[in-house]
């Protein structure tokens, strides 16, 4: 599965600047982390016991997700997401989180991503839970697919034109796989068909990741309720569209750089800093939605970094 980087009507949204990245820290770190658990548990553990009893095992006993009863430990809600099944189960699961991850966290910045990841880990392994307890499963559950729903969820949700191709050549648009693919996981979860997989996992990290993107796309309006409980009303823009952002008659100043549009010097005003037009922002922004943040020359970068600050 591969996803295409231009030509993206989805939508604007502010970048956190600084420089686009393929390998971004967290999506950096998880995989390596996922893949040393990976490799600590089938192959360097095999060889080793402890009274009789594989040591790999009596790990996972305490750190894959178990169903609640004696087995179970609070910790496992997270511990569970950095064990996996095999080569493949792992292998398409770090894929999908580089794939579709890489840009949520040069989009939101690091922080943010890494919250959402590990919310979406933990409601799907919630949702795992209620559903074991209501149908009396007793296997434990091992795998990152609930958290890596989530982040498939928010491709669709902040791209949902981007056109990704199914095995490099069938392509889709993101808002459309994501919708197919937890209509099948819904089918498969309900039927039980494939059984081994935790397909209510899988959506339980999907729901919680909407109902996450639904609030900060001020969708769920909770913002504003809390503002009117409080008495205080706040101009709140999201990341998702720099167009809400409150607009007015004064332009933006800091940026010392040439008018993108004409090529020519901006205005200075009284404290010799160069002007920056709402308008030039907008220019870059829909340079954004067709090429993608890396499109953008150095000059471009500098101006939406200064605007930024401005903003915030």
């Amino acid at each position: 599965m591969a996803y295409y980087t231009s030509g993206d009507p989805g939508g604007y949204y502010r970048p956190r600047f600084g420089g686009f990245s393929v390998f971004p820290p967290v999506i950096k770190g998880l995989i390596l982390s996922n893949v040393i658990v990976w490799l600590l548990f089938d192959f360097l553990l095999r060889p080793f016991t402890f009274s009789g009893l594989p040591i790999f095992e009596i790990l996972a006993g305490y750190l894959a997700l178990w169903p609640i009863g004696t087995h179970f430990f609070p910790w496992q809600l997270l511990t569970y997401m950095f064990m996996h099944a095999g080569f493949l189960h792992i292998f398409f699961n770090m894929l999908a989180l580089w794939m579709f991850g890489m840009e949520l966290e040069n989009v939101w910045g690091s922080k943010k991503f890494l919250i959402y990841y590990l919310m979406c880990g933990v409601g799907g392994g919630l949702s795992n839970l209620l559903v074991g307890f209501i149908v009396g499963q007793g296997a434990p559950t091992v795998g990152a697919s609930g958290a890596v729903f989530g982040v498939l969820l928010a491709f669709g949700m902040l791209f949902p034109d981007r056109l990704i191709y199914i095995y490099f050549f069938l392509p889709i648009r993101a808002k459309y796989m994501v919708i197919l693919w937890i209509g099948l996981e819904l089918i498969y979860g309900v039927t039980g068909t494939t059984d081994g997989v935790a397909h209510f996992a899988h959506l339980g990290g999907a729901f919680v990741g909407f109902i996450f993107m639904a609030v900060d796309l001020n969708l769920i309006p909770i913002r504003g309720w809390f503002e009117g409980l409080s008495g205080r009303q706040q101009d709140v823009p999201t990341y998702m569209d720099t167009r809400r952002v409150r607009r007015t008659d004064t332009p933006v100043r800091d940026a010392e750089f040439f008018d993108i549009q004409t090529g020519r010097p901006t205005h200075r005003d009284r404290s010799g800093s160069r002007e920056v037009t709402q308008e030039q922002i907008d220019a870059i922004l829909d340079k954004i939605s067709t090429g993608g943040y890396q499109s953008l020359t150095d000059e471009e970068k500098s101006i939406l970094n200064e605007a930024s600050k401005r903003i915030h």
